[in-house]
């Protein structure tokens, strides 16, 4: 689009008066000539017309060479475009706003054509001096394209910095372009802003989001990366399985495990994947909402037999005794710690000869502490409550 607008101030420069101003009366007879093939839409004979103009004259070379390659650009030409008006800009005859825009042009189809680092000391070169007719923010803009896309990432920066000193409001794609080089030198703390400025812009968009969250957490900022997802999810922004998922832990990393556990429990396999149902047992059990932990471990211990130590000692603690009994006698391994719990579990059903034979099994597995001094207290208590004989 813009080399269209470029090609348009070129040819407008065409005129019959600038023509006879400048050209010998011979150039510029052909080059009138040629300039009403190509309004009339006949390219290839203008093209011929110019390339027949045999003259010594160095301006009028210089002029021809813009118009040659105005028009092979035109006809989809545009390695020829390119070599005419390099002819047309290093010969220096041009002047003013004429070698301006033709040197413009040259940096623009060097940008298109992928040449980037050709196209660089031109845009320079036009920076220096823009015609008031001209923009100089646009030069900006494609310095910096032409520094990313050669990977000059310090460089893309400033560029972009002087483009949008021009801009009386934030734009998508020299955005875009600062936040590419910031993540690429790991300007994380730099990048934060860029982002933000990009979520304004687009809001919609998931990535903008997620990168802000990562960028934070990168930070040390977890409890921004927090309010970052939080804020995304309560906007209707579809986040990933895998969004939630950090979410959820940052709510339990920020001491909320509640609200992590109900982040995990809205998720697709949330009472299919044992990862996510354990977790949510974990935060729940956190939370100390214990019969909501209850129910995950219960549902993880279906998946998984190990989750039953995790069921039974939750039932001895809220007093389930007889349940957690039952339970017990699933658990495979962990002996004198089932041993221990089936004590504490009988000695408060008030089975103290159960307690005592199960505190001597674990002591008989492994001699600790805890089981002598169950096996001790059990006894004692055992003698006091046995009726006196007379």
């Amino acid at each position: 689009m813009m080399i269209r607008i470029l090609l348009l101030s070129l040819l407008s420069l065409c005129s019959a008066h600038s023509i006879a101003a400048e050209l010998s009366q011979y150039t510029a007879v052909r080059v009138q000539k040629a300039n009403q093939m190509a309004q009339e839409e006949q390219l290839k004979q203008a093209i011929t017309a110019l390339k027949a103009i045999d003259t010594s004259r160095a301006y009028d070379k210089a002029f021809v060479a813009r118009m040659l390659g105005v028009f092979y650009w035109q006809d989809g030409q545009v390695k020829s475009s390119i070599k005419q008006l390099k002819a047309a800009v290093n010969s220096k005859q041009l002047q003013d706003e004429q070698a301006w825009t033709t040197q413009k042009m040259l940096a623009d189809l060097l940008l298109n054509d992928q040449q980037f680092s050709q196209s660089l000391p031109h845009y320079y070169h036009l920076a220096k001096q823009v015609p008031e007719t001209q923009k100089a923010d646009e030069i900006w803009l494609r310095i910096a394209q032409a520094h990313y896309q050669v990977s000059e990432w310090k460089r893309v920066i400033p560029a972009v910095d002087k483009y949008r000193r021009f801009q009386s409001k934030d734009e998508l794609q020299p955005l875009s372009l600062k936040l590419g080089a910031q993540l690429q030198l790991k300007r994380w703390k730099d990048a934060i802003p860029t982002l933000e400025k990009l979520i304004v812009l687009q809001p919609e968009k998931v990535s903008w989001w997620r990168q802000l969250a990562s960028l934070q957490m990168q930070v040390n900022d977890n409890k921004g990366a927090l309010s970052t997802l939080a804020l995304a999810k309560q906007q209707g922004i579809r986040l990933s399985q895998q969004d939630r998922r950090l979410l959820a832990q940052l709510y339990a990393q920020q001491g909320i495990p509640e609200r992590a556990a109900i982040e995990l429990s809205e998720l697709d396999q949330a009472r299919s994947d044992i990862q996510l149902i354990v977790a949510q047992a974990s935060y729940w059990q956190h939370a100390r909402e214990w019969d909501e932990a209850l129910v995950q471990w219960q549902l993880a211990a279906k998946y998984n037999e190990k989750y039953h130590w995790n069921v039974a000692q939750l039932m001895v603690q809220q007093g389930q005794y007889q349940q957690a009994l039952g339970v017990l006698d699933k658990v495979k391994g962990r002996q004198e710690q089932v041993a221990l719990a089936k004590t504490r579990a009988y000695y408060k059903l008030n089975q103290l000869e159960q307690a005592l034979i199960q505190a001597k099994k674990a002591n008989n597995i492994t001699p600790s502490k805890q089981s002598k001094g169950w096996i001790k207290y059990l006894t004692q208590l055992r003698k006091v409550s046995k009726p006196q004989v007379s």
